[in-house]
């Protein structure tokens, strides 16, 4: 089970702690993937949000989809995305990506009071995740958009245990204070 330091230190950067959820029913979106590989997505985001307590939605009434996921081969595919600088927010990202030479990448926007608005998920299947396991893959991109964790997480029990007690609808949707971890672990099982 994890422990009070150990939960605060999953959402501190910088000295900062954030622990957000989404605020809205999640729709996701996911763009590069095979169909047999798309179902596999689409039930593993279906039992995360089941398990978490949370709801899908068919649309969002501002965006459309909220949260979109982005499968390329390489990281210059997304150079040939119309909009990418406006919808990410961020000039030189493929170079960037390029650069780092980074697998994943993800992007949280938030609503005014904190939640979790949209995430976006950019995934370079031409590397070191050319081998992933699809579902594995799945688990883990999902477990990483539910709450706004500082480092990667891994999927296990404890980690999913962690996100269905942050979805308790008691616990406020952010939280900024460290002191939060201490209420996320009285909620976890024995």
């Amino acid at each position: 089970m994890l422990d009070p330091d150990q939960i605060a230190g999953l959402f501190t950067r910088d000295g900062r702690f954030l622990c957000a959820r989404w605020g809205r029913p999640v729709v996701p979106v996911i763009f590069g993937l095979a169909d047999e590989t798309l179902d596999i997505f689409r039930a593993v985001t279906r039992a995360a949000l089941a398990h978490a307590g949370h709801p899908m939605a068919e649309t969002d009434p501002e965006m459309g989809a909220n949260m979109l996921s982005f499968f390329v081969r390489d990281w210059q595919e997304l150079a040939d995305m119309p909009d990418l600088e406006r919808l990410t927010g961020q000039g030189e990202l493929v170079e960037r990506l390029t650069t780092q030479a980074a697998d994943q990448y993800r992007i949280f926007r938030f609503d005014a009071d904190g939640g979790i608005r949209a995430c976006m998920n950019f995934v370079n299947m031409g590397g070191g995740l050319a081998e992933a396991h699809p579902a594995g893959l799945a688990e883990t991109m999902v477990m990483r958009s539910l709450l706004t964790f500082a480092r990667d997480v891994e999927p296990s029990r404890q980690v999913a245990d962690l996100i269905r007690a942050a979805y308790d609808p008691a616990l406020p949707v952010v939280a900024r204070d460290a002191s939060h971890a201490l209420r996320l672990a009285a909620r976890l099982p024995v």
